[in-house]
């Protein structure tokens, strides 16, 4: 890995085609700084999106990449993880590509703790098909075809996240470019499943959750002497409803992850004739 990378190397030559004023923007910049600072480079990387307005975000990033289907990001991250675990891993989605035809995975995911890093682009819409309620859409948002509303609470990636046994959860806001780098920079630090969620407003669909509503709203747990330590500390945070937050809110500094466990130190992307039964039965085990 080479100590001397900038944040622009990880910029490939495709324009984004995403709206003027997306909170993805904000969003892949952090994540490309996040990787430049940790000291990883385009050669050590691997970047797997899904569908969504952020399923393009391996095109506008120069490293290696997979464009999945709609909610299959994470298995395929885990996938390249357990093969080649001495390349950084990070895996993009949106909070219709992630906590809803994608839930399943998320969940296995974190109980997994496969070591790499999972960025959400949480707009609250779909925002490709053209603003329709998403998992994380307020009840009472009205769209297109919710006229008066989902009617449903909407999903807490957070607590889903808690409760199936994470060792790191955080949250960030695209447009606070110095926090959320810091944010993501600790999720690729830590050792095992890096969750952060990202508020990155979509300004074409979605009127009510906007840059400068989260900017009157946020609380940042950094300046709130907050400690992601305390599990109890955490769940009360995750728990409340009435404030939006930024920060770390959850980290397992004792988390062992899954290869560790498992011994997977070698790259296993080449698998010699003849490999031994326990080492098939893992793969049996894992998929």
């Amino acid at each position: 890995m080479s100590s001397d990378v900038r944040f622009t190397d990880f910029k490939s030559d495709k324009q984004p085609t995403w709206c003027p004023g997306c909170g993805d923007f904000g969003t892949m910049n952090g994540m490309m700084k996040a990787l430049a600072n940790t000291g990883n480079d385009p050669d050590n990387t691997f970047v797997v999106a899904g569908i969504g307005c952020s399923g393009k975000i391996g095109t506008y990033m120069h490293s290696y990449a997979l464009h999945g289907v709609h909610g299959r990001a994470l298995p395929v991250g885990a996938g390249v993880k357990m093969a080649r675990p001495d390349i950084e891993v990070m895996v993009a989605g949106g909070d219709g590509d992630g906590y809803s035809i994608g839930s399943g995975h998320f969940i296995h995911a974190v109980r997994r703790n496969v070591d790499m890093s999972y960025v959400v682009m949480d707009n609250r819409i779909y925002g490709l098909t053209k603003g329709q309620a998403s998992p994380t859409s307020r009840s009472d948002f009205e769209t297109s075809t919710t006229p008066e509303g989902p009617k449903q609470p909407p999903v807490n990636p957070l607590a889903l996240a808690l409760a199936s046994g994470a060792t790191f959860i955080a949250q960030s806001f695209a447009s606070d470019a110095m926090r959320h780098t810091e944010i993501v920079e600790a999720a690729i630090e830590h050792d095992g499943f890096g969750f952060v969620n990202v508020f990155s407003p979509c300004v074409t669909f979605n009127d009510v959750d906007t840059y400068d509503y989260f900017r009157d709203t946020l609380v940042d747990l950094q300046e709130e002497g907050h400690d992601p330590n305390d599990y109890d500390d955490a769940k009360d945070v995750i728990l409340d409803s009435d404030k939006e937050y930024q920060g770390v809110i959850y980290q397992d500094d004792e988390s062992v992850p899954y290869g560790q466990h498992q011994n997977l130190g070698a790259n296993m992307s080449e698998i010699p004739d003849g490999a031994p039964e326990d080492a098939m039965d893992l793969v049996r085990e894992f998929y």
